[in-house]
């Protein structure tokens, strides 16, 4: 896709981490941009730094998500380009027993649900949401009018022990892609995913430093956690490439992760 400076693109998650560096990238191309993010402080913030636009979203809430759309949308025109960054997820097995009694204690299914919610359901919702608005836009070169972008985890196919929920999560992410593509490719618009592996995003900097050494010594090559603007170079190209098309892309160092 051709881009210039009055293209407007939309990052959630874009306070920080993987949305940042992606949010500053499409920026330094001339862009028009709009930060979804949970955290109001840090959003504005990062907003007012690379003169983007913020808007408070929770993305696990429809009427927030549309308010936040409606807001983009009249500041900067209808998105061409949508980076789908936020979510997360929590540790826990689906049964564990306990070291002293020996009793079985299940995960909640709440908690599993809670995490699906984060991840695949928002994913899904933002998607539709975008696409909806993207649909109304005039053809570019090849009947092109936007691009999608989801972030998922390399999680999605070396789920770890203790990850259910996550990486439950991240492949209902990508299964989401292809079918996606399917639906949307009369109206011109595109999707893909982007599996990062281990990357020096807030949360991975906050362990201690034994264990980042040890995390990047896992990774064949290079022996280094990911930097947030090589996802943000890719998610470019996504752009870029208009042949880009249901796609999932690990993104890792050649990483496998082992079961714990």
């Amino acid at each position: 896709m051709k881009v210039d400076q009055n293209t407007a693109a939309i990052v959630t998650g874009g306070a920080s981490g993987l949305g940042n560096a992606t949010a500053r990238a499409l920026r330094n191309a001339g862009l028009k941009v709009a930060i979804f993010d949970i955290d109001a402080e840090k959003g504005m913030a990062a907003a007012e730094e690379i003169g983007a636009v913020f808007c408070e979203v929770n993305v696990m809430d429809e009427a927030s998500c549309e308010a936040g759309f409606e807001k983009a949308r009249a500041a900067n025109g209808q998105e061409r380009i949508f980076v789908g960054c936020a979510g997360g997820g929590n540790a826990g097995k689906i049964i564990s027993r306990d070291k002293e009694t020996g009793a079985i204690k299940r995960c909640p299914t709440d908690r599993f649900e809670q995490v699906i919610k984060l991840n695949t359901v928002a994913s899904f919702r933002c998607a539709a949401m975008t696409a909806a608005g993207m649909a109304t836009l005039e053809p570019l070169e090849d009947g092109e009018r936007g691009v999608i972008t989801l972030t998922a985890s390399v999680a999605a196919q070396d789920g770890q022990i203790g990850q259910v929920a996550y990486a439950a999560a991240k492949a209902g992410i990508n299964g989401l892609v292809l079918p996606i593509a399917r639906d949307l490719m009369n109206e011109g618009i595109r999707i893909n995913s982007i599996m990062p592996g281990i990357f020096r995003t807030p949360p991975m900097l906050g362990v201690p430093e034994k264990v980042l050494e040890s995390l990047a010594a896992s990774v064949p090559f290079p022996k280094r956690l990911g930097h947030p603007e090589e996802f943000a170079s890719l998610v470019m190209e996504f752009v870029r490439n208009s042949y880009f098309n249901g796609q999932t892309i690990r993104l890792d160092g050649a990483i496998r992760m082992a079961p714990r």
